[in-house]
């Protein structure tokens, strides 16, 4: 599991150990692991240019330390201080070893700039000397300490100029800002730098590989196609058939035992996937929704009667206006819950975290919202982020086949929250094999889930 934790807990932590170690030995740890990591970005250090960038407190300071470390090591490293108050132990060291403080003006091209102008107790935005600090050497690559400057870190908003960073190096925990967008996008890679905290539950969690292992259920010699879970699919209409074959084909890829069809698009369906049980009988789990079009209250009133949880997806959505009586996955784009939360989009974008967490309060459920970074939210406000996947994703019919795993996942046994956070990451795994890097259609999506599952079962 990755685990990202607020500022709050961070400095708790921080205070609680550095009550048990002498004076300045958390900053010397992220010193030495910054520069360490900025040596191993330039694949050298001898003769390498560094540019820090740094404000006036600690974070100003882990660099300045850092910066220390590579002049001894034969870097040429200037510092351009935005402060009038630098760090006052970083500072002396850097001069010390060789370091260089110029003026912007005075500067030569560097081969890294290092921002350090806020770390994590920053406001979001930067003032106009940072921003033109950036502004300098745009074509640059920056190493951000702990955070970009600029992000809103307990959130992952931003607020006005934020610094894009190529690489972030974090210390002791992920933030939220690296997981959740906007913020995230502007971190780049993040390395972490264990400077030995004692880390309470974290806000946001990231399943990774083994995670997701744990989850997949593996069918015993016992198992039949009823035991092993049966899915019901509500979705596609007259409209929009292939709505129903895509969900259809993220839910025969062998999670469960059984699909069933109800719906107007059944002569597509079993074209596609002659397996598939047409009409009603017991289930699970129904998936509803998807490409339902004028049909998708309907769907979603003959679902309900059967008492059985629900992955709501797409037009479904649209008919949800409060709690529902049994375990639920709402899965909306940021368009789609901005019209249940009586929002404008571009506010959903802004606050994903705060939005989907809104949402799951609410609605008393758990609530996917696609993105880049896909969040997972459930009621009490914890939360998940998956960060696995393509670009390439963003295509139609995408959502569908996401509806069809994270059905299959629920008629499999999983609680709502595992079972659209294993769902989701399943999705985003699938879709980078099917794409290669590259574009790729949702049906490809689909025909690599088994190819995902036998790669998690191996492992596992």
């Amino acid at each position: 599991m990755r685990y990202a934790h607020t500022v709050d807990q961070v400095r708790r932590a921080e205070a609680a150990l550095m009550a048990q170690v002498p004076e300045g030995t958390l900053m010397q740890r992220a010193a030495l692991g910054l520069a360490t990591a900025i040596s191993d970005f330039l694949g050298h250090t001898y003769g390498a240019r560094v540019l820090l960038v740094v404000g006036s407190g600690d974070n100003g300071g882990d660099a300045l330390w850092a910066g220390a470390m590579l002049a001894r090591r034969g870097a040429a490293v200037e510092a351009i201080c935005l402060s009038g108050v630098p760090h006052p132990t970083g500072m002396p060291a850097f001069l010390a070893a060789g370091g260089q403080i110029v003026a912007p003006t005075e500067t030569k091209r560097p081969d890294v700039v290092v921002d350090a102008v806020v770390g994590i107790g920053g406001k979001p935005g930067l003032r106009p000397d940072a921003e033109q600090a950036f502004e300098l050497f745009p074509e640059c690559p920056v190493i951000a300490v702990d955070v970009p400057s600029g992000v809103e870190v307990d959130t992952g908003c931003l607020d006005g100029a934020a610094v894009c960073a190529d690489l972030t190096v974090t210390f002791g925990t992920h933030k939220v800002a690296h997981l959740v967008e906007p913020a995230a996008s502007r971190c780049g890679s993040v390395e972490i730098v264990d400077i030995g905290l004692d880390l309470p539950t974290a806000a946001v969690e990231s399943f990774q590989t083994s995670d997701v292992a744990e989850h997949i259920a593996l069918p015993s010699a016992s198992d039949h196609k009823y035991t092993r879970g049966v899915l019901g699919i509500r979705a596609g209409s007259s409209t929009y058939p292939g709505a129903a074959v895509l969900c259809t084909a993220a839910a025969v890829q062998g999670l469960i035992g059984m699909v069933r069809y109800v719906g107007s698009a059944v002569s597509e369906v079993l074209t596609a996937h002659p397996e598939v049980v047409v009409g009603p009988g017991r289930v699970q789990a129904w998936a509803v929704g998807s490409g339902a079009a004028e049909e998708a209250g309907s769907a979603l009133a003959a679902a309900l009667t059967d008492g059985v949880p629900l992955v709501i997806d797409a037009d479904a959505l649209q008919h949800v206006s409060g709690p529902l009586p049994m375990p639920v996955v709402l899965t909306p784009h940021a368009g789609e819950l901005a019209m249940m939360l009586a929002v404008e989009r571009a506010e959903i974008e802004a606050a994903q975290l705060h939005y989907a967490r809104l949402a799951a309060a609410r609605f008393e459920c758990v609530v996917l919202l696609k993105g880049h970074h896909t969040l997972i939210a459930r009621p009490d406000g914890r939360a998940r982020v998956t960060t696995i996947g393509s670009s390439w994703l963003g295509v139609a019919g995408a959502g569908d086949v996401l509806t069809g795993v994270i059905g299959s996942l629920l008629a499999a046994g999983l609680e709502p929250f595992d079972a659209a956070s294993v769902g989701s990451w399943l999705h985003g795994a699938a879709a980078g094999l099917a794409g290669g890097g590259g574009p790729l259609t949702p049906m490809q999506v689909a025909a690599k889930l088994p190819e995902v599952v036998r790669a998690l079962v191996a492992e596992g």
